[in-house]
């Protein structure tokens, strides 16, 4: 008996044992056979629904190792900047937007660069466009939000605001706010006035919205995941891991999956923030405990370590070019950090942390080291997300200590959507050669993961592969591009063995989960630069139909 026959498909399966076959069938949910059209389409009967792939493509199913769910959805609903730029493109995006939405109460816009204005921005650019509205940018790192002069005044932090170490509302020479607000204790009051308090808590102080929320504000926020879940099926995506979290969005899925609203698998961590103390680790456990199925996880904890380089916050072991005397610094003390660590792997959790800059890599690196000579070796699959700077001497220690490198093909300047400057400036021509160092590190015998960040990025793995395989190095850089299949296991079966899933999703073989992406195209025939244009016919998680292209 089989519920469902893919067939008629180019199936790649990232199986060493059998890479390639025609065909696969489905009972309950689960992968029963894979092989060729002849062995295959005979286990049909009467009641099989059989789905004809008309040559193209059939994958696992996407493994989206690190997004924000909730964001991404909420910010679906917001002004969307990518590709503008100059004052009078982000003037007629944003009065066009503030025109067609006049009951918002706060103007956001989304995906602002760096260089935007080709100067630093202040609230005074902003108020020449919307003097009378609160309105606000966030950038595309998300680690930093300017604010016009009306969006300050109405969340109270024109004046400034006490905020912790690494946060911080920069204040001009006439003693107020600029209306650059960097990292998400310091433009929370902002995102606030937007009424999506709630669905930032999880990466903003990882604490717990308060008093609980009522059945109606539930179900706006079940919405914004709703949606978020439905535009990452749409890009093939039938895994997630969602980086800012708290027992909130956990409950929230929860309903949805009771619901049968739930179409993803979805890992959330336990956010520890630097003013916690160890007995919240309390909280994880708890997570932990009560969400552990196929569906729905905890068992890790999320931390950050440092900032963005683009605003200058990401902890660096040199100085930043042109500033003597400024690396940043990190959110955690060295010795604090590993405390934690410590704490964590003993509770048979595994840890992600966010460092950008070479000294935040160490210092993470450093303190799982302290972990396992504290509590002695386990497969305990310790991440670093993102590194984008690394020292050299620092390389070989992610194999050393089994730790995972969590990467973000869109991410490097020119590979995708992010333009080269100011971020080549802030790494320092010096330094071209120990960022984005993908090939280096797999080389090195370090697991790779790939994901988006989104809405950091673009969520679709299409146009992620794409950047990853046409990458250009910098002057004077070696090619860090790792090559197709590497790219796709990265996607899947990478992203499945980071989130210790591997025995459920991200190889097609009897036994695993029905997960599955389906191309309009063969893949392995399509030119690299041409991948982000293909399309994703179908997804399927758990043997049900997630998205179907019109």
């Amino acid at each position: 008996m089989t519920d469902l026959i893919l067939t008629n498909a180019a199936v790649l399966t990232m199986d060493p044992a059998r890479p390639e076959a025609e065909a696969v069938a489905v009972l309950d949910g689960r992968i029963r056979a894979v092989g060729a059209r002849s062995e295959i389409e005979p286990l049909a009967h009467a009641g099989t629904e059989i789905v004809d792939a008309g040559g193209g493509t059939v994958l696992p199913g996407f493994v989206e190792s690190h997004l924000h769910l909730v964001l991404g959805g909420t910010e679906l609903a917001h002004l969307q900047l990518g590709g503008v730029h100059g004052g009078a493109a982000l003037a007629r995006a944003a009065l066009d937007f503030a025109g067609r939405h006049p009951e918002r109460p706060l103007v956001m816009a989304q995906g602002g660069d760096y260089a935007l204005l080709g100067r630093p921005m202040t609230r005074h650019d902003l108020d020449e466009i919307l003097p009378d509205r609160p309105f606000a940018i966030t950038s595309h790192d998300h680690h930093t939000v300017w604010a016009n002069t009306a969006a300050l005044r109405a969340a109270g932090i024109l004046n400034g605001a006490e905020t912790p170490r690494g946060h911080e509302v920069v204040i001009g020479p006439d003693g107020l706010a600029t209306g650059e607000l960097r990292e998400f204790e310091a433009f929370a009051p902002v995102i606030a006035l937007g009424g999506e308090a709630r669905v930032n808590l999880g990466i903003a102080t990882g604490g717990e919205p308060s008093p609980w929320p009522s059945d109606a504000e539930r179900a706006i926020d079940r919405e914004r995941i709703a949606r978020g879940l439905a535009h990452s099926a749409s890009h093939g995506i039938t895994s997630m891991v969602n980086m800012d979290g708290n027992r909130y969005t956990l409950e929230l899925l929860r309903e949805m999956q009771r619901a049968g609203d739930l179409t993803a698998r979805v890992r959330v961590p336990f956010h520890f923030k630097p003013h916690m103390d160890l007995s919240e680790l309390a909280r994880a456990e708890a997570m932990s405990r009560d969400f552990d199925d196929d569906w729905l996880s905890c068992n890790f904890v999320k931390m950050f370590m440092d900032g963005v380089l683009d605003s200058g916050t990401a902890y660096r072991l040199d100085d930043y070019p042109g500033q003597p005397g400024w690396r940043s610094e990190p959110l955690f003390e060295p010795a604090r950090f590993a405390e934690i660590a410590i704490a964590v792997d003993r509770l048979g959790m595994q840890i992600a942390v966010h460092a950008i800059g070479d000294g935040a890599v160490r210092c993470v690196l450093d303190g799982y080291e302290a972990a396992q000579r504290a509590n002695g070796p386990r497969d305990s699959r310790h991440r670093i997300e993102h590194i984008e700077l690394i020292a050299r001497s620092d390389i070989p220690r992610l194999a050393a200590l089994g730790v995972v490198a969590s990467l973000q093909p869109p991410h490097p300047p020119g590979a995708m959507d992010f333009p080269l400057q100011p971020t080549l400036d802030r790494i320092g021509r010096a330094r071209w050669p120990d960022a984005y160092l993908w090939r280096t590190l797999r080389e090195a015998g370090a697991v790779l993961a790939f994901a988006s960040d989104w809405p950091v990025a673009d969520v679709s793995v299409l146009r992620g592969l794409q950047a990853a395989l046409t990458r250009r190095p910098y002057d004077g850089c070696a090619d860090e591009r790792i090559g197709l299949w590497p790219s796709l296991h990265a996607y899947t079966a990478g992203g499945a063995w980071a989130a210790h899933r591997e025995g459920l999703f991200g190889t097609l073989r009897c036994g695993m989960a029905a997960d599955f992406a389906i191309l309009n195209g063969r893949l392995t025939d399509a030119a690299p630069e041409s991948l982000g244009a293909m399309a994703v016919a179908r997804t399927i998680c758990g043997g049900r139909t997630t998205h179907t292209a019109a």
